[in-house]
C-alpha cells in the first residue's frame, strides 16, 4: 500500500509548533522554562496535537533542532570544498568545526534546551555521533594523529552550546574572534599544514543558520 501523506492540517500545526517553540526559546534566557503549554498556547493548539505530534518536550526540541540543522548536514554531505566530502582533510576538518560552530552561534538557545533536557546523553544523540564519526575518519587520515576518534570528542567539546553560551554570554566573546580561536586551536592539534585559511575571516562554505 502507498504510505499515507500527512493531513494538510497536520503538517500546518507542526510548522506552527516548531516556529511557536523556536520563538519562545529564542526570547527565553532560561529555555527550560518553556513548556509545552507555553508552547502550544504560541502555536494554537492543544496540548494533545504536541504530545501526539512529537512525544515529549525533549522529541519536540530534537525535531525542531534538526530541521534547523538540515542545512549544515546537507553542505557536509553533499556540498563544495571545503566542507563537502571532496575536500582534503586538512581543510575539510576545519571547515566542518566552524560550520558546527557557527550553527551554535545562531541558534544558541535552541541547542542550549536541547543539551539542557537532562534525558539522554549529549554524546548519544544522532547530530553528536554523526559529526564525530566524520571528523573521526578525517583524522585518521591525518598523519601524526594516532588517536582520531579521542581528538574528535576533543575538537567537538569547543563546540559544545553551554561551553558557546559562557563564552559569548559571559566572557563577551564576539562571533569572529570566536571563530578564529577554534581555528587557531584545530591547526595547532592537527600540527604542521593544518593552519587552512584563516577560518575566523573565511567563509566555510556552511549555510547561514538562524
Amino acid at each position: 500500500m502507498p504510505e499515507r501523506k500527512p493531513r494538510k492540517d497536520a503538517v500546518r500545526n507542526r510548522a506552527a509548533v516548531l516556529a511557536a517553540a523556536d520563538a519562545l526559546f529564542a526570547g527565553c534566557e532560561r529555555p527550560e522554562a518553556v513548556t509545552m503549554a507555553d508552547i502550544a498556547e504560541a502555536a494554537g493548539v492543544g496540548k494533545a496535537t504536541l504530545f501526539r505530534a512529537f512525544g515529549d518536550r525533549t522529541g519536540l526540541i530534537r525535531a525542531l533542532f534538526e530541521a534547523r540543522l538540515e542545512p549544515v548536514r546537507t553542505a557536509v554531505e553533499e556540498g563544495e570544498p571545503p566542507l563537502g566530502p571532496a575536500a582534503p582533510p586538512l581543510e575539510r576538518v576545519p571547515a566542518l568545526l566552524d560550520a558546527v560552530l557557527c550553527f551554535k552561534l545562531d541558534n544558541r538557545h535552541l541547542a542550549l534546551a536541547l543539551e539542557g533536557t537532562g534525558s539522554d546523553s549529549p554524546y548519544q544523540a544522532p547530530h553528536y555521533e554523526k559529526w564525530h564519526r566524520t571528523l573521526r575518519d578525517l583524522l585518521a587520515q591525518v598523519p601524526g594523529l594516532d588517536d582520531g576518534g579521542f581528538a574528535a570528542h576533543v575538537l567537538l567539546a569547543a563546540t559544545r552550546a553551554d561551553l558557546v553560551e559562557h563564552l559569548v554570554g559571559q566572557e563577551r566573546t564576539g562571533r569572529e574572534q570566536a571563530r578564529a580561536q577554534l581555528a587557531a586551536f584545530t591547526a595547532r592539534l592537527l600540527g604542521p599544514g593544518g593552519g587552512g585559511r584563516s577560518i575566523g575571516t573565511a567563509d566555510s562554505g556552511a549555510p547561514a543558520s538562524g
